[in-house]
């Protein structure tokens, strides 16, 4: 059966505040300079913001830029940053630290990214684009020329009341004249178009964190409306990046989440239970008195920087937001410049369209480049990977690029890829991670059943190896497979039968679509491609 296909003028593959603002620019440009434009975004997620996951501060500088009356259009935008506090953390202490100015939250807001990009795509629709929730985009489509000129969807089971049905349909193929990649960190089309292109060449490769977050509601007592704590420290050790931030927002709700870069080397290393740990920290344990958990998530973040940007632009389309690595390490934001991008790629779109040279690829970079958005980046461009060498030499060079060089350092750091990092099991001590309470502390299952994720179990396994046999010969003898541990979903799982002969099983049900795995597979041989549409987490206030 034929793939049934329809038209725009640029499609966006994404809802996320890259995407989302990438529309709304074009229309109001369109409208503006009178062009007839036909805009629409294709989401993978059941709805907008199902799989949006972020700390999430905002600074509204880009917001402010886009849509400068956002406060009197019911913006879920209302906890504001009342304090800002850094600390050190010991196993039973906490010294406050001075703020590194980057990370100042004067003026900015605790949200919830989910409600804020729904609230976006109201604001995009009002417009005229056109969203298609629950739709995954599986494929990049060129022409003859080698130019991008659509994506198709997957074959989809499942009929839009929901109901399995007994064939699979073809899914749909959505031409345009620019396609617009808006997927976040990791991308699946990016990553076949970073291939494709060659558009990685010449720059440094992407590195990444793991952001593992839970939503809790406390106790009003302990609620401290406004007030942003990050630390760094304990509980991982001196030579593993990472930290926690908690927010106290809305009525009475805590955001509490931890992020591990994925260039550590111990493969006992298992991020979600260093989350579950902090929380039993003397300085945040009475929080939790009479508290409830209310939702999980994972997700993985850019923190490559600069030096990781690939070409942004290619025949027939472009990258924006963090599927290109607009994400500021430091400050711990990417939503701001991911929208600046997108302001900016929209910019350049309309441009072409008015100048009709839409055939070449439409690079917007010299124009990021005049702006606060490159300025910011390329401050910060040396400060994550001066932590490689460890959290005490990160920290001083950090004191020392930010209030002596003040960013302008004439040198900058080299990245390397996180997936080369790890050390062979017997070089590397266990770790003993305390049995969950139920209570502070929990599973993993448990925390899958908070991201309310779904999958329907006989479709194709989307999380795909290239070679099976290495996950028993590499990851299990070599590494003592550490895809169980930094999966924070219980997705891989080793099985031992009565003949002591191991096997990987993949629970893909349980996926979260964090991308950690297709990441730090020692060997990449995992590849994540997109399950069918609608599937994965469905959150709520993430």
């Amino acid at each position: 059966m034929e793939r049934e296909s329809i038209e725009f003028d640029v499609i966006i593959v994404g809802a996320g505040p890259a995407g989302l603002s990438t529309s709304i620019k074009l229309m109001q440009l369109a409208q503006d300079h009178d062009i007839e434009l036909s805009v629409c975004i294709v989401e993978k997620g059941s709805e907008v913001g199902a799989h949006i996951l972020s700390g999430a501060v905002i600074d509204p500088i880009s917001l402010t830029e886009l849509l400068p009356n956002w406060n009197t259009l019911s913006a879920p935008i209302e906890t504001a940053v009342t304090n800002d506090k850094f600390l050190f953390l010991t196993k039973d202490k906490a010294m406050r630290f001075p703020t590194p100015p980057q990370m100042n939250n004067k003026g900015n807001y605790i949200i919830s990214l989910g409600q804020f990009c729904r609230w976006l795509a109201e604001v995009a629709q009002s417009l005229g684009v056109e969203i298609f929730p629950g739709f995954a985009a599986k494929e990049v489509l060129y022409d003859e020329h080698d130019r991008v000129y659509g994506i198709a969807t997957g074959d989809m089971g499942i009929d839009r009341q929901g109901q399995r049905k007994q064939t699979f349909e073809p899914g749909i193929e959505i031409h345009g004249k620019q396609v617009v990649l808006a997927e976040g960190c990791r991308g699946s089309l990016t990553k076949s178009v970073e291939q494709h292109y060659q558009l990685r060449k010449g720059a440094d490769p992407q590195t990444y964190g793991i952001g593992v977050k839970e939503l809790w509601e406390i106790d009003h007592s302990n609620h401290e409306k406004g007030s942003v704590i990050h630390t760094v420290g304990w509980p991982l050790d001196n030579s593993t990046y990472g930290g926690s931030f908690i927010y106290h927002w809305g009525e009475n709700l805590l955001s509490v989440g931890f992020v591990v870069g994925l260039d550590y080397q111990n493969p006992y290393l298992d991020p979600f239970c260093e989350m579950q740990r902090l929380k039993l920290h003397p300085e945040f344990k009475p929080l939790f008195n009479n508290a409830k958990r209310i939702s999980y998530g994972a997700r993985a973040i850019n923190e490559g920087g600069l030096q990781s940007l690939p070409t942004v632009s290619f025949p027939g389309g472009l990258l924006v937001g963090d599927c290109a690595g607009f994400l500021n390490v430091p400050k711990i934001k990417g939503t701001h410049t991911a929208m600046k991008s997108g302001i900016e790629a929209a910019n350049a779109i309309i441009d072409a369209f008015k100048q009709d040279s839409l055939n070449k690829p439409i690079d917007y970079l010299p124009q990021i480049k005049k702006t606060w958005l490159w300025k910011e980046l390329h401050k910060a461009r040396n400060i994550r990977p001066a932590f490689h060498k460890g959290l005490w030499p990160g920290l001083i060079y950090s004191a020392f690029d930010t209030y002596i060089l003040r960013g302008n350092a004439p040198w900058t750091f080299k990245q390397t890829a996180d997936h080369t990092q790890l050390k062979s099991a017997k070089d590397c001590k266990p770790i003993e991670y305390p049995a969950p309470d139920q209570k502070i502390t929990f599973d993993k299952l448990s925390s899958v059943y908070l991201s309310n994720t779904n999958h329907e179990e006989d479709q194709p396994c989307h999380l795909q190896l290239g070679e099976p046999d290495i996950a028993i010969t590499i990851n299990y003898d070599v590494y003592a497979s550490p895809e169980a541990r930094y999966c924070p979903a219980s997705v891989y799982e080793i099985v031992v039968n009565e003949q002591q002969q191991a096997r990987l099983q993949i629970n893909a049900q349980n996926c979260i679509h964090c991308k950690t795995c297709d990441i730090k597979d020692p060997k990449q041989n995992i590849n994540w491609v997109p399950p069918e549409g609608g599937g994965g987490p469905n959150y709520t206030d993430m």
